[in-house]
């Protein structure tokens, strides 16, 4: 039948006929391909980045050792800083933080009762023993003073009365003038005034004390504090906070703490009649103030920290300690002479403890277990592992393995040889070097 319109409505459209499977084919041709060489290109850039970190990694094992790729520290040596280790003299240096502490410190306050009538010191005055402080009015205690003289001379003279009767009852009795029993009774009299005459003479005594307490004096050298009274107030024993603080300052002493493993090693020393150097610095610990030397420790360890106290006394003529001021204590202890030494910046921590990486004739490095001793600042004292001349890398460290080819040079990337010796200065690497936790020694199961 035609399809042509007919009267009834419009020609219906026809079906359309089956795609060809050549020309889909066709079409989707570009983006299979596009999407396999995306897919290949990845595949290389992974596989390169692979390669270049196995490279780094592990030093370019395919060429004989050495480090990655292209020049010095990739495809060439690593280039490193090295130092003999040397014969030295090390300080045995004990450090704590301490508090300065007076040797003596008194709240001077009134032993009597009354108005403070004097202040002859100045806030913040240097004073000698015996200075006079301050004046409590004397005037009551003069006048209790002279009345309990009087009673003194009155009980003086009755008992001079009954002694000079006595005398004569016993002479008397001695010519059968005078009953026994009279003499006895007189003796009784005069053993009774001498009793009151000796109550009167401590009645005296007391009152005289009491008139030296209204002048108030320093019972040692130091530095007197704040004023806590002004001169007019009515004081007494009982005030809390006293006239003012009087604290000795030259010498003064520091106690500081160290760790209970320390105590046979100070004992020993003071035992022997050594003389132990105490140096006090600042809380920073870079200025020093002053040297003194150590006095005594506690005969106790603290249980709760597990540390022992210690008592260096310092000369302060020039203040440069203040009460209770918190410093710095470094004590020399003791030093050991011509030992192993080397900076501290060539110590590397792993599995097997502490080691340093050693550069041998040939240019490679050698990781050798060293067990230390003493460290002062930024040196260290090796106790065996090495020799002296053993050349340590003190800069680099990071990325060497044992046996890896270096290049050695000074200081700021110079040719070897800019520096014959070393002060113990960090290296660029820091104090302590790298954390090789997973290094093992050459021969280590």
């Amino acid at each position: 039948m035609s399809n042509l319109p007919t009267a009834a409505g419009p020609a219906r459209k026809s079906p359309s006929p089956d795609p060809d499977p050549a020309l889909e084919k066709r079409k989707r041709h570009p983006i299979f391909w596009a999407v396999l060489v995306l897919a290949v290109l990845g595949v290389a850039f992974i596989a390169y980045r692979s390669h270049v970190s196995s490279a780094q990694q592990y030093g370019g094992a395919a060429r004989g050792g050495r480090g990655g790729f292209g020049g010095p520290g990739m495809y060439g040596p690593i280039p490193v800083v090295a130092r003999p280790a040397r014969k030295a003299d090390i300080d045995v240096i004990l450090n704590g933080l301490g508090t300065v502490t007076p040797v003596a410190t008194a709240t001077i306050r009134t032993q009597i009762s009354g108005q403070l009538f004097q202040v002859n010191f100045t806030e913040g005055q240097l004073v000698n023993k015996g200075d006079l402080l301050a004046v409590i009015d004397p005037r009551p205690y003069e006048a209790a003073l002279g009345q309990a003289q009087g009673q003194l001379l009155q009980a003086q003279a009755q008992l001079k009365e009954a002694q000079i009767d006595l005398d004569r009852y016993v002479t008397l009795s001695a010519q059968d003038s005078i009953s026994k029993q009279q003499v006895d009774a007189q003796k009784a009299l005069v053993s009774q005034y001498e009793g009151m005459t000796k109550t009167d003479q401590a009645t005296v005594d007391n009152a005289q004390l009491n008139l030296t307490y209204c002048h108030i004096t320093a019972p040692f050298p130091g530095r007197v504090g704040l004023r806590q009274v002004d001169q007019g107030n009515y004081v007494t024993p009982g005030d809390a906070n006293g006239l003012v603080v009087l604290t000795q300052v030259d010498p003064i002493t520091v106690i500081f703490p160290l760790s209970e493993d320390n105590i046979p090693a100070v004992v020993k020393r003071l035992r022997s009649g050594a003389t132990i150097q105490v140096d006090a610095y600042d809380r920073t610990g870079s200025t020093k103030l002053t040297s003194g030397t150590l006095m005594t420790i506690d005969n106790t360890v603290d249980t709760t920290t597990g540390q022992f106290k210690l008592r260096a006394t310092f000369p302060n003529k020039d203040e440069s300690l203040f009460p209770n001021q918190f410093v710095v204590v470094r004590m020399l202890l003791d030093v050991d002479h011509g030992v192993t030494v080397i900076p501290t910046s060539a110590i590397e921590r792993g599995q097997q403890g502490s080691f340093v990486y050693v550069v041998g004739a040939d240019n490679k490095v050698t990781a050798k277990v060293v067990t230390l001793g003493h460290t002062e600042g930024e040196r260290v004292a090796v106790a065996s592992g090495i020799s002296v001349g053993d050349n340590v890398v003190v800069d680099g460290a990071d990325r060497l393995k044992d046996g890896i080819e270096v290049l050695v040079q000074a200081p700021g990337g110079g040719p070897p040889g800019g520096s014959k010796g070393w002060s113990g200065a960090k290296g660029a690497s820091g104090a302590s070097g790298g954390d090789h936790k997973n290094w093992k020694p050459s021969g280590s199961n």
